[in-house]
């Protein structure tokens, strides 16, 4: 593995850098979450049809770029720094892979690149809150987050003109604008259950999208019922769903491990910043002793989830590389967890009113942990993955 950054590599940072810098302030993200999308269309057509960052992680024969999650990650760290609502992660790091795993060749040409070029915005739609599950995150997918075949869930039955859909799915992220959803229901009853993809258009008659008020603001979330929806089975009905779940549950992770590092980055980088003009007793606070210890261990956590996300993009993308996707995760989460909580305590008295900036990070935190955490189950699934109970099973027999 080569630790460093390639020139390219380094250039999209840079680009990136200085698009976010002049466009997403703390009061551009305010006020783009505030928007009907949740978000800031003209960034996102920046994004998408002017850098191409969606499409990145595809392959040139679908519009992409042909990288690799590599570059995604360090697009998703970048866009964490100042807390971008972007629907980035759930059409590039859930849909997109989704789709290239599952999708038929039609269905591959046909929405693939519309997704590279950021002209279509899609995401995936589990039930109930059962996100980190349906990945793989934080237990075994065994398919009892889409229903199991009793009431509840999202059910597809086939008719004569086709699939039908009729369930709801909660906590969907940015269901409520996405031009596709991706759709994961249980079919089969109980005499062959099995869950599958679905691709439901966002204007697909029958179809109810309500934007969900959230702790975290800038990580838009809807409730999306389905109520006899004629939807398209995305690829064979034989298709290793839960497979390709996984897979783009250890990508998805990495993207959201990324961008933790890079919202605790920046919450430290602007608590250095205070620390060095809030002044007490004649001097500024940050030339005591406590202060300074209490940054570097900030410091040090949030290095050591870089590197672990970072390693986890590199094994994303090497053949046969682990999957460590989610422990890459735990730890983004926790070093943002820690970053935002310093910066709200080192802020002094402004840091703790609710609309301080520091606010934001301590929101992303919570919100992202609800979402896919929380962290100790994702250290705990990953023991479980790489056979760690079994060993020490073995050793103490």
């Amino acid at each position: 593995m080569d630790a460093g950054l390639t020139e390219e590599q380094q250039e999209i940072r840079r680009t990136l850098r200085e698009v976010t810098t002049k466009r997403c302030t703390p009061d551009d993200v305010k006020a783009a979450v505030r928007t009907p999308g949740g978000h800031d269309p003209a960034l996102w057509g920046t994004l998408g049809a002017e850098l191409g960052l969606p499409g990145l992680a595809l392959p040139e024969r679908r519009g992409g770029a042909g990288a690799g999650i590599t570059e995604l990650a360090l697009v998703a760290e970048e866009l964490g720094r100042v807390l971008a609502p972007t629907p980035l992660l759930a059409t590039s790091g859930l849909a997109a892979p989704l789709t290239s795993a599952l999708g038929s060749e039609e269905q591959r040409s046909g929405l693939l690149p519309r997704i590279a070029d950021g002209s279509l915005t899609a995401t995936l739609a589990v039930p109930g809150t059962g996100l980190a599950t349906a990945l793989g995150l934080v237990a075994d997918n065994t398919g009892d987050w889409a229903g199991g075949g009793r009431a509840g869930g999202i059910q597809a039955t086939r008719h004569a003109t086709g699939w039908r859909l009729y369930g709801q799915a909660e906590q969907v992220l940015d269901g409520h604008s996405a031009g596709l959803l991706l759709v994961a229901a249980h079919t089969g009853g109980f005499a062959r259950p099995r869950t599958l993809l679905f691709l439901v258009p966002g204007d697909a008659p029958g179809l109810v999208r309500t934007r969900q008020t959230s702790l975290d603001e800038t990580r838009p979330r809807a409730r999306v019922e389905l109520r006899d929806v004629a939807a398209e089975l995305l690829g064979r009905e034989d298709a290793d769903a839960a497979g390709a779940l996984a897979a783009a549950g250890d990508g998805v992770a990495t993207l959201f491990a990324a961008e933790a590092v890079g919202a605790a980055g920046r919450a430290l980088e602007r608590t250095v910043e205070y620390v060095k003009e809030r002044e007490q007793f004649g001097r500024p606070i940050g030339s005591f002793q406590a202060v300074k210890h209490r940054l570097a261990d900030v410091y040090v956590q949030v290095q050591a989830a870089r590197s672990a996300a970072y390693y986890a993009a590199w094994a994303a993308d090497a053949e046969g590389g682990e999957r460590v996707g989610g422990l890459a995760l735990a730890h983004g989460l926790e070093a943002l967890r820690t970053a935002a909580a310093e910066a709200v305590q080192l802020h002094g008295g402004i840091g703790f009113t609710w609309e301080h900036d520091a606010h934001l990070y301590l929101k992303r935190a919570a919100g992202d942990e609800l979402l896919l955490g929380p962290a100790h189950l994702l250290r705990a699934r990953a023991a479980q993955v790489a056979g760690l109970f079994a060993r020490a099973a073995e050793v103490s027999v």
